[in-house]
């Protein structure tokens, strides 16, 4: 059982892991790695600033990750995107610090993750990207035109040996192991009775034709009241509901839904997003209830201490 841990998460957050027998993190096989046959960008309005942003995808050398550059900044500013990182997890993820950080990263990272780019400077004019249209759509699409080409360097596959879970507050989050090297996700959605959103789960197999199909075009949501709460507080203030899905009281408003669980399916392209931080790719099933970015991280972060084990057996001796 894990301890209550707080750094990087909403106040009042607190975790619990669940292990069998402390299962390590193994490699289950690779493939090489991709990046970018030549730079695209995109601007836009970002959700959380309301600034207009330009962000551009860059090709990278091998073994380099995904890597935000602040081009705004001075000194030159460089934030990889890895868990060790992250510094914030309340209703988006954000890695770095102020003024050196950028946030609402998990739409990007989801569309590179989801289409195998492992290797990317990803350039931007402000601390967040181009909200779009609150899914990971527009990025998927530049980045499908744009092309990607095979590189020397293999990127590792892990699995479980058994089941590790986190939960808290009634929230549940875990990745079981299963055959092959796929990976596959569930979500079960439950914001109770009362609430405007139905219950409903999506299960969906992550690669990149069906990513691109199933899961990229799916967009945020929120409730109307939190929408009003988030204006309240200066965030979100050139955001519509043209923009993304807010739900009022008779379901969405000025909008319609792309699919009847998209909510259910956006979970799952944020899950996509900040499991990405781990730097390797995740092979078994995830799957979730009613979790979200801080469950999200958490169960990164504690796949990435076993995998410093697996690759480092000496640390599993002085542990």
């Amino acid at each position: 059982m894990g301890k209550p841990r707080q750094e990087g998460f909403p106040p009042g957050f607190y975790f619990v892991l669940l292990v069998k027998d402390d299962p390590l993190v193994i490699p289950i096989s690779s493939r090489q790695e991709r990046t970018l046959a030549k730079p695209v960008e995109v601007e836009g309005i970002g959700f959380i600033t309301g600034s207009f942003v330009t962000l551009r995808f860059c090709p990278a050398p091998e073994n380099t990750g995904i890597v935000f550059h602040r081009t705004d900044l001075s000194p030159k500013t460089f934030i990889p995107a890895h868990v060790t990182n992250v510094t914030g997890t309340n209703r988006r993820t954000t890695l770095g610090q102020k003024p050196f950080q950028v946030t609402l990263v998990e739409h990007v990272l989801a569309a590179l993750s989801g289409l195998r780019i492992d290797n990317c400077i990803v350039e931007l004019n402000a601390e967040d990207p181009p909200g779009l249209d609150g899914s990971a759509s527009e990025f998927v699409n530049l980045l499908k035109k744009t092309g990607s080409v095979a590189q020397n360097s293999r990127k590792m596959i892990y699995g479980v040996e058994s089941p590790i879970i986190v939960e808290s507050k009634g929230a549940t989050l875990a990745l079981h192991p299963c055959e092959g090297t796929g990976l596959k996700m569930t979500y079960f959605l439950d914001y109770g009775n009362q609430s405007p959103i139905q219950k409903q789960v999506h299960t969906q197999i992550i690669e990149p034709a069906l990513f691109t199909r199933e899961i990229s075009q799916c967009r945020t949501f929120i409730l109307e009241e939190e929408a009003d709460m988030l204006k309240a507080q200066g965030l979100g203030s050139r955001t519509t509901s043209q923009d993304l899905v807010i739900f009022g009281p008779k379901g969405p408003i000025d909008n319609q839904l792309r699919f009847a669980n998209e909510p259910a399916r956006h979970k799952v392209l944020d899950m996509v997003g900040d499991l990405a931080l781990l730097g390797v790719d995740l092979c078994g099933h995830v799957v979730a209830y009613r979790s979200g970015h801080p469950l999200n991280v958490e169960l990164a972060r504690n796949l990435f201490q076993k995998l410093q084990m697996t690759i480092s057996p000496s640390a599993r001796l002085t542990a």
